[in-house]
């Protein structure tokens, strides 16, 4: 470092050293100090286009504000902030418009803030009177246009005509319509419908009033047509409101009506009544009843006894079937166009309703075959119950295809009530609460809760989840009910307050789906049992829900199955198969 401070001449010396003063530098120990290079300043920020920022500084005065832009590096005044959004031309653009700005192939179009009423109505009266309000006026009543009509007119638009001047007008029309009518016209073309003339002097308004020269008067043959008319479509009527006509009768099959007590053939044995409380899976087939041509669509055991089953065909026919002695066919009931879809007994057992699909219910006599009365309302009756309490034996309820229940007593045989809820047509009732409710179930996938005798629903039941449910059945404890469902399962439901669903009884395993196949228990109510669609019999464990056992008891369909009242081993199943078959 010595070496290169003497290389330096003494004039370096000065003019560094008069430098170093002019600059004020304070070099304390010029000989020991390293010289300095000056180097180019470097720096690592990024270059920014500072265009916008001086576009925005300049000429801030008369320069508008950009919209989209997100901070404003001045304070701009009032007229600055309101002024349209095209200004002075852009230094880079071709026509002095930003390209951001830009909305139309020509250059940036400003939305005019006008109701559309507003400019209809403007609209309106500039081609009607000449003038309009000025649109660009920012304040004021300016007007554009003939100012003179706009004077005459005194400024009103075709919206707001005042109501003296509608009345005017209203008049004036009428007077030159009454003055064209007046008017001097030629005879020939008044009475020639093809001119002008004849259609002013016959126009008249639809709502003139009747016409003149109508026939008011029938003549005799229309007369006898318009009676033959009504009469046929009465008959029409009559016969949709009654159901298809069909003579009753009965034949009986036994070889005597009375024995030689007297006593008649639907007498109960004197020595039948239960053996035991128990109730055990029947095993084996042991009698069928072969007789029905078509299937078989409901079976009932004579009521409290059952030495006798009654049986629905759908071959049109009710017969009812010896249980404990001959085991054959006692008596067929034939009162039906079409095929039986239910069946009940009354208490006794002395007489049962049957409901067909000819629109009919019958009131049949058990013993002697005769039909006591017909009920009808021109709908399919799907269910038909009797009230089980004995005073109420005269009170007859069917559910209906038109989504009624409807009630007839039976002596009179007027409908006294109608109870009109449901969403589909009813397929069951059934009563629980000691006969003082019903519960009803339809093809609307709901059921419904009735006060017997108030058409009111005192309890709806409808989830997402369910499923439509053409059978239910009654528990013996009469503390719940057996729903089948359209899902393979059958629901227990409480007939407590709250109708509540049992989650945790659930009875499934069987192929119910589209069947209406009856849902049954034994008489101790230890087993529930049902068919199913491919003629098995199924029988379930109350308390566990496991399935017991399974009988293959018909081809195709077991629609029913009925456990014997007294016999508790004894089972009773239907099938479309025309068959009737007694397990034990």
């Amino acid at each position: 470092m010595d070496l290169l401070a003497k290389s330096y001449t003494a004039d370096d010396d000065d003019g560094r050293q008069h430098e170093a003063e002019d600059q004020n530098l304070d070099n304390s120990s010029p000989d020991s100090s390293p010289t300095r290079i000056a180097l180019p300043s470097k720096s690592s920020a990024p270059k920014v286009d500072d265009t916008t920022l001086a576009l925005a500084i300049a000429n801030t005065n008369d320069k508008p504000i950009d919209p989209i832009q997100h901070v404003v590096p001045f304070n701009p005044t009032y007229d600055q902030l309101w002024a349209p959004i095209y200004g002075p031309a852009h230094p880079y653009a071709k026509d002095g418009i930003a390209q951001g700005m830009r909305n139309h192939k020509l250059g940036f179009v400003e939305n005019a803030a006008i109701e559309p009423f507003i400019f209809d109505e403007q609209y309106n009266t500039f081609h009607k009177y000449g003038y309009a309000a000025d649109p660009s006026a920012s304040a004021g009543n300016n007007y554009v246009g003939d100012l003179e009509a706009l004077e005459k007119n005194d400024g009103i638009s075709v919206y707001n005509i005042p109501q003296h001047e509608q009345k005017k007008r209203k008049i004036e029309k009428k007077k030159e319509s009454e003055s064209e009518e007046n008017e001097d016209v030629d005879a020939e073309e008044v009475q020639n419908p093809a001119t002008d003339t004849w259609l002013l002097k016959n126009k008249k308004s639809p709502w003139a009033g009747k016409k003149e020269g109508l026939q008011t008067e029938l003549t005799e043959e229309q007369k006898k047509y318009a009676e033959e008319y009504a009469k046929k479509k009465g008959e029409e009527k009559g016969a949709a409101e009654k159901g298809e006509f069909v003579t009753d009768k009965s034949t009986f099959h036994g070889k005597e009506e009375r024995d030689y007590q007297g006593r008649s053939w639907i007498a109960p044995p004197k020595d039948a009544k239960a053996t035991n409380d128990h109730c055990y899976i029947p095993k084996r087939l042991v009698h069928t009843w072969s007789g029905h041509t078509k299937g078989v669509s409901a079976i009932r055991f004579f009521p409290k006894h059952g030495h006798l089953i009654l049986s629905a065909g759908m071959d049109t026919k009710v017969k009812i079937w010896d249980v404990f002695n001959s085991g054959k066919c006692m008596r067929t009931y034939m009162g039906h166009s079409k095929a039986v879809r239910d069946i009940s007994f009354c208490n006794d057992g002395t007489k049962f309703l049957t409901a067909g699909y000819d629109k009919n219910i019958k009131y049949w006599d058990t013993e002697t075959g005769q039909v006591i009365s017909t009920f009808s309302t021109g709908k399919i009756p799907y269910v038909v119950k009797l009230n089980p309490d004995d005073d109420k034996q005269n009170i007859l309820l069917a559910g209906m295809s038109d989504k009624k229940i409807v009630q007839w007593d039976m002596n009179t045989g007027q409908i006294t009530q109608e109870y009109d809820q449901h969403l589909g047509a009813v397929n069951t009732i059934t009563f629980v609460d000691n006969n003082r409710r019903f519960v009803t179930s339809s093809d609307d996938k709901s059921l419904r809760v009735w006060e017997f005798g108030i058409p009111v629903v005192i309890k709806y039941i409808s989830e997402p989840h369910m499923h439509s449910m053409p059978s239910i059945s009654l528990h013996p404890n009469t503390n719940w009910l057996a729903a089948q469902s359209l899902d393979n399962q059958i629901l227990i439901y409480s007939t407590r307050e709250r109708f509540q669903l049992n989650k945790k009884k659930r009875f499934a395993g069987h192929i119910a789906a589209g069947y209406a196949c009856q849902v049954n228990f034994s008489p101790d109510g230890r087993f529930v049992m049902s068919g199913d669609g491919e003629g098995k019999c199924w029988f379930w464990d109350w308390k566990s829900c496991k399935v017991f056992r399974t009988l293959k008891c018909h081809e195709g369909v077991c629609i029913g199955c009925e456990w014997h009242p007294l016999e508790q081993s004894k089972v009773a199943t239907c099938g479309w198969d025309g068959l009737i078959k007694y397990w034990d």
